[in-house]
């Protein structure tokens, strides 16, 4: 079979399920999120000036800021301030998306944290030993692209015909999509080769934000591993 005839029964063939919305950029998080993540929350003085912000945990971590930016710790926090919540947003800068944390309370919104979001997330992943989201992920944006592939592709299966773990991957999936208000995922089941292994594409958009919570990152995480 010719390459573009394949293609043709591919894009017909391949399924698809969205949930619709826009992905989510913002997020709440707790103090320990941000520790997790290898930051601190302190009080002191940063460029001349006495403020909040986030640093390194380490103090290798900490020397990474600029010589023209001298730190002086007076606080660290391990409960957060009174009134004060931790949100973080994804920002692209050109093609980059950067991890931005904000402190607010009813009348501030302070930045303490822009990093690039790539560094920051696979070091979290690591340390919390996810690694199937590791090996999927491809792209970073206000969506992260996550990707599986398995063997020679071939004509997609219908999805009366898809395996019993695709499906239990379909309806799970749904309900992390729930929580995060938005996802894509194309699926593309070859059925099995000769010896039995599955041969599959898997390609599932997720808010990148939504991945630097643990307890949906070990979710996405386990979901993943049907398809190892």
């Amino acid at each position: 079979m010719k390459i573009r005839e394949l293609r043709e029964i591919q894009v017909n063939r391949t399924l698809v399920f969205e949930t619709l919305g826009r992905p989510e950029r913002e997020r709440e998080f707790s103090l320990a999120s941000l520790k997790r993540w290898g930051f601190d929350l302190v009080f002191g003085k940063k460029g001349g000036k006495n403020t909040y912000f986030a640093t390194g945990s380490s103090e290798k971590d900490r020397d990474k800021f600029p010589e023209n930016e001298q730190i002086e710790i007076k606080e660290l926090f391990e409960t957060l301030p009174k009134n004060k919540k931790v949100f973080a947003r994804i920002e692209l800068s050109q093609g980059t998306a950067h991890l931005v944390v904000d402190l607010r309370d009813t009348g501030e919104n302070l930045e303490i944290l822009r990093v690039p979001a790539g560094s920051i997330l696979l070091a979290f992943l690591k340390k919390h030993k996810c690694w199937n989201v590791i090996e999927a992920l491809r792209s970073l944006g206000s969506a992260a692209e996550l990707r599986k592939q398995r063997g020679q592709e071939g004509k997609p299966v219908s999805y009366e015909k898809l395996p019993a773990f695709c499906k239990k991957f379909l309806k799970d999936a749904k309900k992390i999509e729930k929580d995060t208000g938005f996802g894509r995922i194309s699926l593309a089941f070859f059925g099995k080769n000769k010896d039995g292994d599955p041969r599959f594409q898997l390609m599932w958009l997720l808010p990148t934000i939504s991945l630097f919570d643990l307890g949906l990152a070990e979710k996405i995480d386990k979901e993943l591993e049907m398809f190892n």
